[in-house]
């Protein structure tokens, strides 16, 4: 073989590979540049750093990451202009492409799950949630998003039914009319074992969770409506208030510094 193309093929070899370090260094260099304007709340700029970086380096997860979340931080939930819809929408795309390189990055999942919410997307929002129990099964967060879906899914149409039957907020239960009654049972009530269930799953992994007893409060509260007769009724707001009382407490010992002796959720 002629030695002179040999020396040719490996110092083009050589330049593509340093070509190829010099690329990944200038990467990491706008990593940084970006992550210092993250920082600082400077997300415009920190964006333009880190697509610099997955542009030279698409391998790069930790600056699609900071990408997608740089996008995310600029999202306003509730609002609808152009812009903000944008944002939210760059903002997925690019956790989509963490995935695809990383199915089971957590930081992604959680994120398209929170923006979800954010957007009030409350069946997709239900979707990355579990999968996000499915990455990391003792994620509080998750069960207790997904106890928060459940109450807003269904509060809705329950406040409506309360309010299209005359019934005050401060009216006591059950829906007085049975039809009523038994289609928000047939429709919903799933959906709040669920959620109840979640939160109890929330309160497995931290039994100081007094953001899930409040829930939890509501969601019996309010499923003591869809009770046949005033037992029943009884028993569900029985519950409710229990659960007021261990959030109450819950706060009180965290504000004592005492969080840890709180009594365990039955």
């Amino acid at each position: 073989m002629n030695r002179k193309l040999v020396f040719i093929g490996v110092a083009a070899c050589a330049l593509v590979l340093a070509g190829t370090g010099c690329q990944k260094l200038r990467a990491r260099d706008h990593l940084n540049k970006g992550v210092q304007a993250y920082r600082n709340a400077q997300y415009p700029a920190a964006v333009e750093h880190f697509k610099q970086a997955v542009e030279l380096d698409p391998t790069f997860p930790t600056a699609r990451l900071y990408l997608a979340t740089a996008y995310m931080m600029q999202y306003i939930p509730g609002a609808e202009s152009p812009e903000n819809v944008k944002m939210a929408q760059a903002a997925h795309e690019q956790f989509q492409k963490v995935l695809a390189q990383n199915p089971k990055d957590e930081v992604a999942i959680a994120s398209i799950a929170s923006l979800y919410l954010n957007q009030a997307k409350w069946d997709d929002a239900r979707q990355w949630y579990q999968k996000l129990v499915e990455v990391n099964p003792s994620n509080k967060e998750a069960y207790y998003s997904l106890g928060f879906i459940a109450w807003k899914t269904w509060y809705v149409p329950y406040a409506t039914a309360r309010a299209n039957l005359g019934m005050k907020p401060e009216d006591p239960g059950p829906i007085k009319d049975k039809k009523v009654r038994e289609e928000l049972k047939a429709k919903y009530w799933n959906i709040i074992e669920e959620g109840i269930n979640n939160l109890h799953k929330a309160l497995e992994i931290d039994k100081n969770y007094d953001d899930a007893m409040a829930y939890l409060n509501l969601l019996h509260r309010e499923r003591a409506d869809l009770m046949d007769d005033k037992a029943g009724y009884q028993k569900e707001i029985d519950i409710a208030d229990d659960w007021v009382q261990k959030a109450l407490e819950t706060k009180k010992l965290k504000s004592e510094g005492k969080a840890g002796a709180a009594a365990p959720a039955k």
